[in-house]
């Protein structure tokens, strides 16, 4: 009959999901991982109108002209497991629809035909480039029937076998944009090119370009979860479930204290900074406080976070004596050159690392403050179940918020900090963990919110940082329930840049 032509090239699967990294994770955020979905459109080849005229001659058949039916209707229905953020597996039913060609020879015509529908199993990439907009690439198998039919027309001597057919198995490969609606509703346009065997011996490419719809079941969006405090105890002997709530606080960074180097004495002039501090705690009592040191990058790492440890800690010292602040509401962190805000390479960037901050609790009133806060930040703590790191439908609508702030705010950067706890349970079926199984559940637990807000929220990830704190930083004793469930936690903190 025809052979369904080679065209140029091919339709490689772009490495959608490599893109973003180890952490594949499977997608928790979802009720459900089952879509459906379907798509129409048309079909496209090209007839190799060179072999049909040697094929005729062959038969000692003159042709004067053919005349091609190279486009088709076309449409295909799938079925689709979202294995994790990236991946998913599809299977569908296709019909890329018919094609044919009329030869004229003087003693008549000779017309054949060729139907194509089939089943497929594709491996379906994907990577977001925006809140609502998806990049897709598949590759996979296809199981096609192929249905010649040959006919002819005046003294044409009609063909041994009439309608051969054939079925084979062979790769198809694709791409597309996928535009979600809602979590549930995306529409997909998608090009594909489908190997082919005919009924004959020959092999060809067929392209099918078709626009349609994906449904995602289970897809509802959570009511939000009421703020309250402090979280209830819900009794189900033996065993204590405890609700999370969601949190939103506000912090304040009113202090920069500056050091020279390798120092870490308080000068004379900065005593009034720390004045401020001490006012500010006095006033508002129920407030805490992290003093955070700094350090420019001479010198070795090691030493360098020890200095900045002791830089903090001669501030909470200092606040402890002159202001009779208690120890519980203060903590001193160093983080060495590890979060610069200036140049290390001139002397004055030096100079500008080289400090002490505190981030508090803001207040509204700041009356009696003679130093204005240096930025305002807004956190938000995520708790968790013992063990897992799946973000719960209660923090999407908080996860969002952030999201907003970024996308208002573009200079903004965010750092999300993991924390975990030091033992899960009570009593008899309490299990400690050690320090390695706290830092990487907690590891986990921050990179599991940075892949949220860069896949389902589009924030850029060079402005997200994950930082695990494991065990480190209790906010509670491990002894009860709702304090291990105050130490499971993830804190995201927006960054102002140095102004």
């Amino acid at each position: 009959m025809k052979r369904i032509s080679k065209t140029a090239g091919a339709l490689g699967l772009v490495g959608l999901a490599v893109l973003c990294g180890p952490f594949a994770l499977a997608d928790d955020s979802k009720d459900s991982n089952w879509y459906v979905g379907g798509n129409l459109g048309q079909s496209r080849t090209t007839i190799d109108d060179a072999r049909i005229t040697s094929y005729l001659a062959g038969a000692g058949l003159g042709t004067s002209s053919i005349v091609d039916d190279n486009r088709g209707n076309s449409y295909k229905i799938f079925s689709g497991y979202q294995l994790n953020r990236n991946f998913a597996l599809e299977a569908g039913y296709f019909d890329l629809g018919e094609f044919g060609y009329t030869a004229t020879v003087p003693a008549g015509t000779r017309i054949g035909k060729i139907k194509l529908k089939g089943l497929n199993l594709d491996v379906v990439g994907s990577m977001p480039v925006s809140e609502k907009f998806s990049m897709l690439g598949r590759l996979g198998l296809n199981y096609a029937q192929a249905k010649d039919e040959f006919t002819s027309t005046g003294t044409v001597p009609a063909p041994t076998t009439p309608s051969p057919s054939k079925s084979a198995l062979n790769y198809k490969a694709g791409m597309g944009l996928q535009y979600d609606f809602n979590k549930s509703l995306g529409m997909r346009a998608e090009a594909e090119r489908y190997r082919i065997d005919d009924a004959v011996g020959n092999k060809g490419d067929i392209n099918m370009f078709s626009l349609g719809l994906v449904y995602r079941f289970g897809e509802t969006k959570p009511a939000p979860v009421q703020k309250a405090a402090p979280p209830p105890i819900v009794a189900a002997a033996p065993i204590l479930v405890i609700v999370p709530v969601v949190k939103m606080q506000k912090y304040c960074s009113i202090l920069d204290i500056q050091f020279e180097i390798k120092q870490d004495e308080i000068q004379r002039e900065e005593k009034e900074k720390l004045a401020v501090v001490g006012t500010f705690m006095n006033k508002y009592p129920d407030t805490t406080a992290v003093i955070e040191g700094h350090s420019d990058n001479v010198g070795e790492h090691e030493y360098n976070i020890k200095l900045s440890q002791r830089r903090a800690q001669s501030v909470v010292s200092y606040l402890m004596d002159n202001f009779h602040i208690s120890s519980t509401r203060l903590t001193a962190v160093g983080y060495g050159n590890t979060r610069p805000i200036a140049d290390n390479s001139t002397r004055e960037g030096q100079q500008m690392n080289r400090r002490i901050n505190a981030v508090i609790a803001c207040a509204k009133d700041v009356a009696g403050l003679k130093v204005s806060p240096a930025r305002v930040t807004m956190a938000m703590e995520v708790d968790f179940d013992p063990y897992k790191s799946e973000i719960e439908p209660q923090y999407y609508d908080g996860l969002h918020e952030v999201a907003n702030f970024m996308r208002v705010n573009p200079t903004v950067t965010a750092t999300v900090e993991g924390h975990a706890a030091k033992s899960v349970g009570i009593g008899a079926d309490r299990t400690q963990l050690t320090s390695a199984q706290s830092m990487q559940i907690s590891s986990r637990r921050a990179q599991k919110v940075v892949d949220y807000m860069v896949v389902t929220e589009g924030i850029t990830r060079s402005r997200l940082s994950a930082e695990a704190y494991g065990r480190t930083r209790r906010v509670a004793y491990g002894t009860s329930l709702e304090g291990q469930q105050e130490n499971r936690r993830v804190n995201i903190i927006f960054n102002y840049p140095p102004k």
